[in-house]
């Protein structure tokens, strides 16, 4: 029997099929056509910028962080963030959140991007990116196409298309 005990460790391969079994879960096999799994597909994630919420040694939910470009900017794409249905609204997604941009921010990143729900991620520092300077590889709906900047004006002047940073 699982306890409701949650720990947060930084993602290591041997969390990669857990991970797998519940990004199906929450995203169903139409997650490989979207504009953030095209880049994500150019090359790994950065796995010291990803985390995992743990009941034990079971995984019930994680977020991942890759390292893009867009045009000349280095950034962030930020997702999946994915909990098990039986995890949800514990505040599990949040604290993996706040975990990550941390991880981030104290790494030197100053921009991170994702494609999402503004009222989740707002309260995180997520805003809707004006213009549109900024391409991703396929159509993204414009409302949740969303920047946080971890340095003031990170996203001023940043225009271009979006890619994976280390192409494999």
């Amino acid at each position: 029997m699982l306890t409701q005990v949650v720990t947060y460790a930084p993602e290591d391969p041997v969390h990669d099929a857990a991970i797998e079994d519940i990004n199906m879960e929450a995203f169903g096999p139409g997650r490989f056509a979207r504009a953030a799994y095209r880049i994500r597909e150019g090359g790994p994630h950065d796995r010291t910028l990803s985390f995992v919420a743990l009941n034990g040694e079971h995984v019930v939910a994680s977020v991942r962080l890759t390292p893009i470009q867009i045009g000349t900017t280095s950034a962030l794409l930020l997702g999946p963030l994915a909990v098990r249905p039986a995890w949800k609204n514990q505040g599990i997604g949040a604290a993996l959140m706040r975990t990550s941009m941390e991880a981030a921010r104290v790494a030197g990143h100053h921009l991170v991007i994702l494609v999402g729900d503004e009222p989740y991620y707002a309260p995180f520092g997520f805003r809707q990116i004006p213009g549109h300077l900024i391409e991703m590889p396929a159509p993204v709906e414009p409302t949740r196409f969303l920047a946080c900047e971890l340095t003031p004006r990170a996203l001023e002047a940043v225009q271009g298309r979006v890619r994976h940073a280390i192409q494999t």
